[in-house]
This record gives C-alpha cells, sequence and structure tokens, in this order.
C-alpha cells in the first residue's frame, strides 16, 4: 500500500540536496535490513534526521522514493561516462569497463539484498517490481542499446538486435555466480577469478558480435 503525505505537506522550503542524500542513504539501509513494506516513511525521515514534512517535500511517497533509490544506486555504480563511446576508442576496453562496474553492483551484498527483497515482494506487489526493473535493470539495457546501436552504426560491431545483444551482454556477466550468491550458496569470487570472468565474458560476446579491428584476435594482436 502507499504512504501518502500528511495533509498539511505542501512543496515546502527550497530543496536541500544533503537532506535528499541523507534521505536516500536511509532508504536503502532500511528497504535492505527491514524490507520494503517493514519500512515506514516515518522510519526513513528518523533514520535520516528529517521531519516528515521535509521527507515528503523530496518524495511523493514510498514508491517513489524506492524508485528514485534503485535509481540513484545504479546511477552511482554505473556512471554514464561510461556508456560514451569516443573518438578512436577500443569498444573492448569500453565493454570491459562496463563489465567490470556491472559485475561490483550486481554481486554486491546492496545488490543482493534488494534483488531478495523484490523476489519476496513479486507476487505481493507487482507494480513494485515493475518500477524497480524500470529503474535499474531497464535503464542499464537501454543505456547498453544505445551504446551498441553507435558502435554499430560506427563498424565497430555488427548486430541485428541491439537490445538482445544487451541482454546477452548482461545474463552473461552475471553468470551463475550471481545465483549462487541470491540463494546463499557461494560467498563472493575472488578479485582475481572476477576479472577474469569479466573478461571472458567480452571475448565471448566480441565473437558473437565483433568485427574486423573490434573482435579479440585483432585487438590482440594490435597490442602486440
Amino acid at each position: 500500500m502507499t504512504e501518502k503525505p500528511p495533509a498539511s505537506a505542501g512543496p515546502g522550503r527550497p530543496k536541500d540536496l544533503a537532506k535528499r542524500e541523507a534521505i536516500l542513504d536511509a532508504a536503502q539501509v532500511l528497504f535492505l535490513s527491514n524490507g520494503y513494506e517493514g519500512s515506514s516513511m516515518e522510519a526513513i525521515a528518523a533514520e535520516a534526521g528529517v521531519s516528515k514534512l521535509t521527507l515528503y517535500s523530496h518524495f511523493k511517497d514510498k514508491e517513489a522514493l524506492f524508485g528514485e533509490a534503485v535509481k540513484t544506486t545504479c546511477e552511482t555504480r554505473l556512471p554514464r561516462k561510461l556508456f560514451v563511446l569516443a573518438e578512436g576508442c577500443s569498444i573492448r576496453q569500453v565493454l570491459l569497463d562496463i563489465g567490470h562496474a556491472f559485475q561490483a553492483l550486481v554481486n554486491s551484498p546492496e545488490s543482493i539484498g534488494l534483488h531478495r527483497v523484490m523476489v519476496a515482494m513479486a507476487t505481493q506487489n507487482p507494480a513494485l517490481s515493475r518500477m524497480f526493473f524500470d529503474a535499474g535493470p531497464q535503464r542499464l539495457l537501454l543505456d547498453l542499446e544505445q551504446l551498441l546501436s553507435q558502435a554499430k552504426q560506427r563498424g565497430l560491431l555488427d548486430m541485428d538486435e541491439p537490445m538482445r545483444a544487451a541482454e546477452h551482454f548482461c545474463s552473461l556477466i552475471k553468470g551463475a555466480a550471481h545465483f549462487r550468491l541470491l540463494i546463499g550458496y557461494a560467498a563472493l569470487p575472488a578479485p582475481g577469478g572476477a576479472q577474469e570472468h569479466v573478461e571472458d565474458c567480452v571475448a565471448l560476446f566480441l565473437r558473437a558480435y565483433g568485427i574486423g579491428e573490434s573482435s579479440p584476435i585483432a585487438e590482440n594482436s594490435a597490442q602486440r
């Protein structure tokens, strides 16, 4: 159920960015520790050290706060600059940078905890599940789709459906390790193993979609 602001809540004073960040930090802590339903707006306001009026001046309800918390986490861990295709860049290096950042995000304790919360909420609140997907995973897929489309236009990659290729890339990076983490079957992979996994995934992706100098063989030869 969506929590509504108190009747006295209005536009309020100009929004304070520091308080907004404190609210988002508090929301992440409580959503992960208490779940979505177990985290009230009152508790989040108290954790952030702000009044309910201040909280509602930034976020109209709990669902909006949850969506923004997911979006902010993704933008922090996967900044927009990773998806910029500069002139003369190595598509392999671009994919490696994105792959490492994406793997670190999805395998982080915060992300694993949030995924568990969403699985638990899936049948109770499908609308919240859609909000979570649109604010996080879907935004990543759209950014990656745009990047792959640009790479195709520049003759760096070849694919018929960039969105499908984006899904392939993310699925490769997550691999079986992510599912093991979700069910508590195993701990985080060692840094060396995680790096090797991303390198293998990018090499496999380029075997499928790389052309000319963007193929793993051509790039490795050029680096010698």
